[in-house]
Protein backbone atom coordinates (compact mmCIF):
# COMPACT_ATOMS: atom_id res chain seq x y z
CA UNK A 1 0.00 0.00 0.00
CA UNK A 2 0.93 3.38 -1.03
CA UNK A 3 1.31 5.67 2.00
CA UNK A 4 1.86 9.27 2.12
CA UNK A 5 5.13 9.04 4.37
CA UNK A 6 6.12 7.25 1.61
CA UNK A 7 5.40 9.97 -0.93
CA UNK A 8 6.68 12.86 1.39
CA UNK A 9 10.28 11.06 1.54
CA UNK A 10 10.50 10.80 -2.64
CA UNK A 11 9.34 14.59 -2.77
CA UNK A 12 11.43 15.87 -0.49
CA UNK A 13 14.65 13.74 -1.63
CA UNK A 14 14.64 15.60 -5.15
CA UNK A 15 13.50 18.93 -3.80
CA UNK A 16 16.64 18.84 -1.54
CA UNK A 17 19.32 16.52 -3.31
CA UNK A 18 19.44 13.59 -1.25
CA UNK A 19 18.73 10.93 1.47
CA UNK A 20 20.31 12.87 3.85
CA UNK A 21 19.22 16.13 4.01
CA UNK A 22 15.74 14.73 3.09
CA UNK A 23 15.80 12.74 6.90
CA UNK A 24 16.76 16.04 7.91
CA UNK A 25 13.68 17.67 7.37
CA UNK A 26 11.58 15.31 8.40
CA UNK A 27 13.57 14.60 11.50
CA UNK A 28 14.45 11.30 10.99
CA UNK A 29 16.88 8.69 9.76
CA UNK A 30 18.50 8.35 6.78
CA UNK A 31 17.33 4.56 6.74
CA UNK A 32 14.13 5.44 7.62
CA UNK A 33 14.14 7.22 4.36
CA UNK A 34 15.88 4.56 2.58
CA UNK A 35 13.11 2.01 4.31
CA UNK A 36 9.91 4.35 3.05
CA UNK A 37 11.28 4.30 -0.87
CA UNK A 38 11.48 0.84 -1.05
CA UNK A 39 8.27 0.18 0.63
CA UNK A 40 7.40 2.98 -1.98
CA UNK A 41 8.95 0.97 -5.11
CA UNK A 42 7.41 -2.55 -3.43
CA UNK A 43 4.02 -1.58 -3.76
CA UNK A 44 3.84 0.62 -6.67
CA UNK A 45 6.41 -1.81 -8.89
CA UNK A 46 8.29 1.03 -10.36
CA UNK A 47 11.89 1.55 -9.59
CA UNK A 48 11.89 5.55 -8.10
CA UNK A 49 15.33 6.60 -9.18
CA UNK A 50 18.37 5.42 -11.98
CA UNK A 51 21.25 3.99 -9.73
CA UNK A 52 23.67 3.88 -12.34
CA UNK A 53 23.55 7.95 -11.95
CA UNK A 54 25.31 9.87 -9.31
CA UNK A 55 22.97 12.00 -6.58
CA UNK A 56 19.15 11.36 -6.52
CA UNK A 57 17.62 11.50 -10.33
CA UNK A 58 14.36 10.25 -10.88
CA UNK A 59 13.11 7.68 -13.64
CA UNK A 60 10.73 8.55 -16.10
CA UNK A 61 8.33 6.35 -14.49
CA UNK A 62 8.93 8.03 -10.65
CA UNK A 63 8.45 11.58 -12.36
CA UNK A 64 5.00 10.86 -12.78
CA UNK A 65 4.56 8.95 -9.59
CA UNK A 66 5.78 11.97 -7.97
CA UNK A 67 3.55 14.27 -9.95
CA UNK A 68 0.83 12.09 -8.73
CA UNK A 69 2.18 12.06 -5.56
CA UNK A 70 2.62 16.33 -5.40
CA UNK A 71 -1.20 16.19 -5.79
CA UNK A 72 -1.63 13.98 -2.59
CA UNK A 73 0.43 16.20 -0.34
CA UNK A 74 -1.11 19.01 -1.72
CA UNK A 75 -4.80 17.84 -0.99
CA UNK A 76 -3.63 17.02 2.64
CA UNK A 77 -2.58 20.36 3.21
CA UNK A 78 -6.19 21.59 2.09
CA UNK A 79 -7.53 19.07 4.26
CA UNK A 80 -5.31 20.65 7.64
CA UNK A 81 -6.44 23.81 6.30
CA UNK A 82 -9.98 23.62 7.24
CA UNK A 83 -8.99 23.38 10.93
CA UNK A 84 -8.48 27.39 10.31
CA UNK A 85 -11.05 27.79 7.79
CA UNK A 86 -13.24 30.60 8.92
CA UNK A 87 -15.46 30.35 5.82
CA UNK A 88 -17.12 27.31 4.24
CA UNK A 89 -14.17 26.30 1.70
CA UNK A 90 -15.16 26.70 -1.96
CA UNK A 91 -17.31 23.43 -2.91
CA UNK A 92 -19.13 22.45 -6.10
CA UNK A 93 -22.86 21.55 -5.82
CA UNK A 94 -24.46 19.75 -8.73
CA UNK A 95 -28.54 20.45 -8.15
CA UNK A 96 -31.18 19.01 -10.36
CA UNK A 97 -35.05 20.26 -10.21
CA UNK A 98 -37.71 19.62 -12.21
CA UNK A 99 -39.34 22.26 -14.31
CA UNK A 100 -41.59 23.42 -12.32
CA UNK A 101 -39.35 24.30 -9.56
CA UNK A 102 -37.34 26.33 -12.14
CA UNK A 103 -40.23 28.22 -13.18
CA UNK A 104 -41.26 28.98 -9.43
CA UNK A 105 -39.06 29.43 -6.19
CA UNK A 106 -35.30 28.30 -7.94
CA UNK A 107 -34.28 32.41 -8.41
CA UNK A 108 -35.21 32.44 -4.47
CA UNK A 109 -32.63 28.94 -3.43
CA UNK A 110 -30.07 30.11 -5.39
CA UNK A 111 -30.03 33.56 -3.81
CA UNK A 112 -30.27 31.62 -0.37
CA UNK A 113 -27.22 29.68 -1.76
CA UNK A 114 -24.95 31.99 -2.98
CA UNK A 115 -25.91 34.01 0.32
CA UNK A 116 -25.61 30.89 2.89
CA UNK A 117 -22.04 29.68 1.26
CA UNK A 118 -20.45 32.36 -1.64
CA UNK A 119 -17.81 30.33 -2.11
CA UNK A 120 -20.25 27.54 -3.78
CA UNK A 121 -19.90 26.76 -7.11
CA UNK A 122 -23.66 26.00 -8.26
CA UNK A 123 -24.37 23.72 -11.15
CA UNK A 124 -27.74 23.59 -11.98
CA UNK A 125 -29.52 21.01 -14.30
CA UNK A 126 -33.49 20.82 -15.08
CA UNK A 127 -35.03 17.65 -16.59
CA UNK A 128 -37.32 14.84 -15.79
CA UNK A 129 -37.94 13.52 -12.59
CA UNK A 130 -36.97 9.98 -13.20
CA UNK A 131 -33.70 11.50 -15.36
CA UNK A 132 -32.33 13.41 -11.88
CA UNK A 133 -33.18 10.14 -9.69
CA UNK A 134 -31.12 7.92 -12.29
CA UNK A 135 -28.62 10.27 -11.87
CA UNK A 136 -28.56 10.91 -8.09
CA UNK A 137 -28.09 7.28 -8.18
CA UNK A 138 -25.21 7.07 -10.26
CA UNK A 139 -23.43 9.68 -8.15
CA UNK A 140 -23.19 12.46 -10.83
CA UNK A 141 -25.45 14.71 -9.27
CA UNK A 142 -25.32 15.65 -5.42
CA UNK A 143 -28.88 16.78 -4.94
CA UNK A 144 -32.43 16.59 -6.25
CA UNK A 145 -35.52 18.10 -5.83
CA UNK A 146 -38.88 15.84 -7.88
CA UNK A 147 -41.53 14.52 -6.56
CA UNK A 148 -41.43 12.19 -3.52
CA UNK A 149 -42.22 8.84 -6.12
CA UNK A 150 -39.20 6.74 -6.37
CA UNK A 151 -37.73 5.35 -2.88
CA UNK A 152 -34.23 3.85 -2.29
CA UNK A 153 -32.55 2.79 1.06
CA UNK A 154 -29.44 4.88 -0.33
CA UNK A 155 -31.08 7.62 -0.68
CA UNK A 156 -32.13 10.63 1.99
CA UNK A 157 -35.70 12.45 1.71
CA UNK A 158 -36.44 15.23 3.13
CA UNK A 159 -40.18 16.34 2.76
CA UNK A 160 -40.43 19.84 1.28
CA UNK A 161 -44.37 20.44 0.31
CA UNK A 162 -47.06 19.96 -1.48
CA UNK A 163 -48.58 20.21 -4.93
CA UNK A 164 -52.15 21.55 -5.52
CA UNK A 165 -52.57 19.94 -8.53
CA UNK A 166 -56.42 20.44 -10.62
CA UNK A 167 -57.80 19.48 -14.19
CA UNK A 168 -57.91 22.49 -16.11
CA UNK A 169 -58.56 22.92 -19.70
CA UNK A 170 -59.56 25.50 -22.22
CA UNK A 171 -63.52 27.41 -21.55
CA UNK A 172 -64.12 26.94 -24.94
CA UNK A 173 -62.79 23.15 -24.57
CA UNK A 174 -65.26 22.38 -21.62
CA UNK A 175 -68.10 24.40 -20.97
CA UNK A 176 -69.66 22.65 -17.71
CA UNK A 177 -69.88 24.34 -14.51
CA UNK A 178 -70.87 21.03 -12.16
CA UNK A 179 -68.03 18.57 -11.15
CA UNK A 180 -67.67 15.99 -13.06
CA UNK A 181 -66.88 11.97 -12.78
CA UNK A 182 -63.84 10.92 -13.64
CA UNK A 183 -65.57 8.40 -16.39
CA UNK A 184 -66.87 11.72 -17.67
CA UNK A 185 -63.72 13.61 -17.94
CA UNK A 186 -62.20 10.23 -19.78
CA UNK A 187 -64.68 11.72 -22.62
CA UNK A 188 -61.86 14.44 -23.31
CA UNK A 189 -58.27 14.18 -24.47
CA UNK A 190 -56.20 13.68 -21.67
CA UNK A 191 -52.86 15.53 -21.78
CA UNK A 192 -50.56 14.51 -19.65
CA UNK A 193 -47.09 14.27 -18.24
CA UNK A 194 -44.71 11.23 -19.95
CA UNK A 195 -43.47 8.35 -18.06
CA UNK A 196 -40.34 10.58 -16.83
CA UNK A 197 -42.26 12.80 -15.15
CA UNK A 198 -42.92 12.29 -11.33
CA UNK A 199 -46.42 14.19 -11.18
CA UNK A 200 -47.06 12.10 -14.04
CA UNK A 201 -46.33 8.80 -12.15
CA UNK A 202 -47.61 9.71 -9.27
CA UNK A 203 -51.38 10.86 -10.95
CA UNK A 204 -51.32 7.47 -12.88
CA UNK A 205 -51.00 5.69 -9.94
CA UNK A 206 -53.72 7.77 -8.33
CA UNK A 207 -55.62 6.89 -11.48
CA UNK A 208 -55.36 3.98 -11.29
CA UNK A 209 -56.18 2.89 -8.09
CA UNK A 210 -59.62 4.92 -8.78
CA UNK A 211 -60.21 2.01 -11.90
CA UNK A 212 -59.77 5.09 -14.19
CA UNK A 213 -58.62 4.32 -17.77
CA UNK A 214 -58.16 7.42 -19.53
CA UNK A 215 -58.46 6.26 -23.58
CA UNK A 216 -57.07 9.23 -24.90
CA UNK A 217 -54.05 10.28 -23.49
CA UNK A 218 -51.55 12.81 -25.72
CA UNK A 219 -48.07 12.61 -23.41
CA UNK A 220 -45.57 15.65 -23.51
CA UNK A 221 -42.40 15.99 -21.12
CA UNK A 222 -42.22 19.95 -21.02
CA UNK A 223 -44.47 21.32 -18.79
CA UNK A 224 -44.51 24.71 -20.38
CA UNK A 225 -45.56 23.16 -23.90
CA UNK A 226 -48.39 20.88 -21.60
CA UNK A 227 -49.90 24.45 -20.77
CA UNK A 228 -49.61 25.97 -23.98
CA UNK A 229 -51.64 22.88 -25.18
CA UNK A 230 -53.95 23.06 -22.71
CA UNK A 231 -54.43 26.74 -23.37
CA UNK A 232 -54.95 25.91 -27.21
CA UNK A 233 -58.00 23.57 -26.06
CA UNK A 234 -56.28 20.59 -27.33
CA UNK A 235 -57.57 18.32 -23.79
CA UNK A 236 -57.87 18.09 -20.20
CA UNK A 237 -54.59 18.52 -18.42
CA UNK A 238 -53.60 18.31 -14.60
CA UNK A 239 -51.96 21.79 -13.78
CA UNK A 240 -50.46 23.25 -10.56
CA UNK A 241 -53.86 25.36 -9.23
CA UNK A 242 -51.49 28.05 -7.14
CA UNK A 243 -48.63 28.85 -10.03
CA UNK A 244 -51.17 29.32 -12.63
CA UNK A 245 -53.91 31.05 -11.00
CA UNK A 246 -53.32 33.97 -12.92
CA UNK A 247 -54.31 32.57 -16.27
CA UNK A 248 -57.48 31.48 -14.77
CA UNK A 249 -58.30 34.73 -13.81
CA UNK A 250 -57.52 35.90 -17.69
CA UNK A 251 -60.33 32.80 -18.34
CA UNK A 252 -56.94 31.55 -20.53
CA UNK A 253 -58.01 28.82 -18.63
CA UNK A 254 -60.45 27.52 -16.48
CA UNK A 255 -60.34 24.87 -13.57
CA UNK A 256 -62.68 21.36 -14.06
CA UNK A 257 -64.04 20.39 -10.41
CA UNK A 258 -64.09 16.25 -10.27
CA UNK A 259 -65.02 13.93 -8.13
CA UNK A 260 -62.95 12.71 -6.41
CA UNK A 261 -60.20 15.57 -6.70
CA UNK A 262 -56.40 15.14 -7.37
CA UNK A 263 -54.52 14.43 -4.74
CA UNK A 264 -51.52 16.63 -3.84
CA UNK A 265 -48.30 15.40 -5.14
CA UNK A 266 -45.48 15.62 -2.52
CA UNK A 267 -42.10 17.10 -3.38
CA UNK A 268 -38.69 16.38 -1.84
CA UNK A 269 -35.19 17.30 -1.61
CA UNK A 270 -33.25 13.54 -2.05
CA UNK A 271 -29.30 12.83 -1.81
CA UNK A 272 -27.42 10.06 -1.24
CA UNK A 273 -26.43 8.63 2.61
CA UNK A 274 -23.77 6.45 1.28
CA UNK A 275 -21.22 9.71 0.68
CA UNK A 276 -20.22 12.70 2.70
CA UNK A 277 -23.80 14.36 2.58
CA UNK A 278 -23.49 16.95 5.74
CA UNK A 279 -23.43 19.90 3.38
CA UNK A 280 -25.93 18.58 0.76
CA UNK A 281 -28.41 17.73 4.35
CA UNK A 282 -27.60 21.35 5.03
CA UNK A 283 -28.58 22.53 1.30
CA UNK A 284 -31.94 19.89 1.87
CA UNK A 285 -33.00 22.27 5.10
CA UNK A 286 -32.39 25.51 3.00
CA UNK A 287 -34.71 24.07 0.16
CA UNK A 288 -37.09 23.23 2.63
CA UNK A 289 -36.74 26.73 3.85
CA UNK A 290 -37.65 28.30 0.58
CA UNK A 291 -40.20 25.98 -1.21
CA UNK A 292 -42.73 28.35 -2.45
CA UNK A 293 -44.54 26.36 -5.82
CA UNK A 294 -47.37 28.98 -5.89
CA UNK A 295 -45.79 31.76 -7.98
CA UNK A 296 -43.77 31.84 -10.69
CA UNK A 297 -40.53 33.35 -11.45
CA UNK A 298 -39.63 34.36 -7.47
CA UNK A 299 -37.13 36.86 -6.95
Amino acid sequence: MITLKQVEALHWIVQLGSFERAAAKLNTTQSAISKRIQELEAASGITMFDRSQRGARLTEMGEHLLSLGGQMLALRERMLDLKDARDMPARRLRLGVTELTALTWLPRLVAALREAYPMVALEPEVDMSRTLYERLQDDTIDLVVIPETFSDPKISSLRLGEIENAWMASPTLVRANRRLSLEELARYTILTQGSKSGSGLYVGKWLKSEGIVMPQLFSCDSLVALLGLTIAGIGVSYLPVQCFKPLVAERKLRIVRTRPALPRVPYAAMHRNDRPFAFTALVATLARSVCDFTRPFQG
